[in-house]
């Protein structure tokens, strides 16, 4: 028998496609995640025939919300980008298609909002009220702008052009990596990159996420700035708690 919970969460990532039951008081799965790999080839069809399995496998009540993120830019739940998926997604109604196959509603969420809507509730921005901007440092720049609690979706201030160039094509980790920069060196593109963000928003906490969070001390008191900077908590369980809770603050 199931466990009683709050909503199901559902990250689409790139490689994998990732699910649990979350129990919104705590801010915490109330069963074990499943995993599925992303399909090589990853249509809407294919990611959503995994997504049913992932559903499949929870069998949530008619009545628990779901929430489902995607790498991508999602406006009234029609996906208007595509990163890490397939080309073929954009224009694409994902809240319906994927409403069809559970026969049940759905919300879709951009991934990074959904990150940062948890660590705002359950993670490093817990209760701070004010202007809180997650960025998720990986393949590409991720953002999320918060505002009293509020999320302002879709912000993509990865895709800030600063000095001539995309942001996230410097100063994510894919291009520390790709062109084998030393911390230090990667540490004076971060603050190029942050300085900019916060002369435009003024926030009161960057929150650092994506995997390489978890070194977070190597690189952020490397950084000069006059806002709060702290790596974020929930890791991978971020994307399905905040989707779990937008889905149950949207049904």
């Amino acid at each position: 028998m199931s466990t009683k919970y709050d909503a199901l969460g559902i990250d689409i990532g790139g490689s994998g496609i990732k699910g649990a039951p979350v129990d919104l008081g705590k801010g915490a799965f109330a069963e074990d995640r499943l995993r599925i790999a992303t399909p090589d080839l990853s249509t809407p069809e294919a990611v959503c025939a995994v997504v049913e399995q992932v559903i499949d496998h929870f069998s949530p009540k008619k009545q628990v919300p779901i929430g489902i993120t995607l790498p991508a830019v999602v406006t009234h739940g029609v996906v208007r980008t595509a990163a890490n998926i397939d080309s073929s997604w954009i224009g694409v109604d994902a809240a319906a298609l994927f409403a069809d196959r559970p026969d049940r509603e759905v919300h879709m969420v951009n991934d990074a909002d959904a990150a940062g809507v948890a660590e705002r509730y359950y993670g490093a921005a817990k209760d701070r009220d004010g202007v809180v901007v997650l960025t998720t440092l990986g393949t590409g720049i991720g953002s999320a702008l918060i505002i009293d609690g509020q999320l302002v979706p879709n912000t993509e201030l990865g895709h800030l052009e600063i000095d001539g160039h995309v942001a996230e094509s410097r100063a994510a980790e894919s291009a520390r990596a790709r062109e084998g920069l030393t911390i230090e060196q990667w540490a004076e593109r971060l603050q190029t990159y942050y300085t900019r963000v916060e002369d435009l928003l003024w926030p009161d906490l960057f929150v650092v996420g994506g995997g390489i969070s978890k070194q977070a001390d190597t690189f952020l008191p490397l950084l000069d700035l006059r806002t709060e900077i702290v790596p974020a908590r929930l890791k991978n369980k971020a994307g399905i708690i905040g989707a779990a809770r937008l889905a149950a603050k949207s049904s």
